[in-house]
């Protein structure tokens, strides 16, 4: 069994994919192709934002916002600790601090009740985490935000599709982005990343920077890097966003089976009924995590951990981040396993590992810890 099959995914795209990358092949304009502006602007429409700028990784498109808004030395920027560290590496890479404030036990983001504690007059930005498919509370941060004049950027890496109150991850604050890691719900078959902005001069920024800061060839306005999506990859995420749609309705049917077969016996994350999720993945909380892991290894059933180490305990940023305390993060990192899913988990896959699951947890206390550390 397959964490996640993308083998099964472009065997029922090969026909659009193929044709796609025979086209770039033909025209050879590998770099800022035609694909380039096209897939921009059907994402843009996709999202509803005025905006959006491809760039070559997830962590370039939080990099590029980040540079965009004038973020430097000296600033401080609030984010979740429990996410994949680009989240944390591209504030430091401007040599700002990143902030982290702990997560809501419930669903694994950022808890916005914590945040207005956390704001300093270095404070700059927010950066809500999307995590496992679902948007923060995207709301609730933009009104702290405007309450203190500070600018909010999603990173929904892993939420790409989802919605919230009726509108779409990455149209929800002044700056959204995504990624097209492979894994991803909407991937491609390397790196590659989206930047979404309704604001004409910070996407101006964001196009110049992404190319050297060029304004136009050869004449550079502003500090920029190496950032552009090239055209194969742009020309693969066009082919896979025919599907797109129903690739994310087989997620949600596959989630929905796992919920009915979890029922009552094994936490998952929960997910809220103002907003969707795409199930990047479907993470459970369980005592003796590594226990029930070995379990389902011998079975066959490959397993993941989305995050075992929160970023403010990471050894390269123990002595680089702010942290307010984080119990609850501490707690669920310990806690955390997503199962596999995907568009092409079928229902007697998804029945296999639930077997395996319930099996391996029949005997295991229920998990408390986390629950316990919110009131702490």
């Amino acid at each position: 069994m397959e964490f996640i099959d993308l083998k099964a995914q472009y065997q029922a795209a090969r026909t659009s994919i193929d044709a796609r990358i025979h086209a770039v092949l033909e025209h050879g304009q590998y770099i800022m192709g035609p694909e380039v502006a096209e897939l921009e602007a059907r994402l843009a429409a996709y999202t509803g934002a005025r905006h959006c700028i491809t760039v070559a990784s997830g962590t370039e498109a939080l990099l590029i916002s980040l540079m965009a808004l004038g973020i430097a030395p000296g600033d401080e920027v609030i984010t979740t600790p429990f996410s994949f560290i680009a989240t944390a590496e591209a504030i430091v890479l401007l040599g700002a601090t990143p902030v982290f404030v702990d997560i809501d036990a419930a669903t694994c983001n950022i808890d916005a009740t914590l945040i207005e504690a956390a704001i300093t007059a270095r404070t700059r930005a927010i950066m809500p985490v999307s995590l496992y498919g679902q948007s923060a509370d995207m709301d609730e941060i933009n009104a702290i935000a405007g309450r203190h004049g500070l600018y909010v950027i999603e990173d929904a890496a892993q939420s790409f599709g989802a919605s919230y109150r009726g509108r779409k991850s990455c149209n929800l604050s002044r700056i959204g982005c995504t990624s097209f890691f492979p894994s991803k719900p909407l991937g491609c078959y390397g790196d590659g990343g989206a930047i979404f902005t309704s604001d004409d001069e910070l996407a101006t920024a964001m196009r110049e920077i992404r190319v050297h800061g060029q304004s136009r060839r050869y004449v550079h306005t502003r500090i920029g890097v190496g950032g552009r999506m090239d055209t194969l990859q742009c020309a693969i995420v066009l082919a896979k966003l025919e599907r797109f749609d129903w690739e994310i309705e087989q997620r949600v049917k596959a989630a929905t089976l796992y919920d009915a077969l979890f029922a009552g016996k094994v936490r998952s994350v929960a997910r809220r009924s103002d907003r969707s999720s795409v199930f990047a993945q479907y993470t459970v909380v369980l005592e003796e995590r590594e226990r029930v892991q070995a379990v389902l290894h011998a079975a066959g059933i490959p397993t993941a951990v989305h995050y075992p180490v929160p970023m403010h305990r990471q050894p390269a940023y123990l002595k680089l981040g702010r942290a307010q305390a984080c119990p609850v993060a501490l707690a669920l990192a310990g806690q955390v396993m997503s199962l596999p899913m995907g568009p092409y988990l079928d229902a007697a896959s998804a029945q296999q590992v639930a077997t395996a699951l319930l099996g391996a947890t029949a005997r295991s206390p229920t998990p408390r810890a986390a629950l316990d550390a919110a009131t702490l």
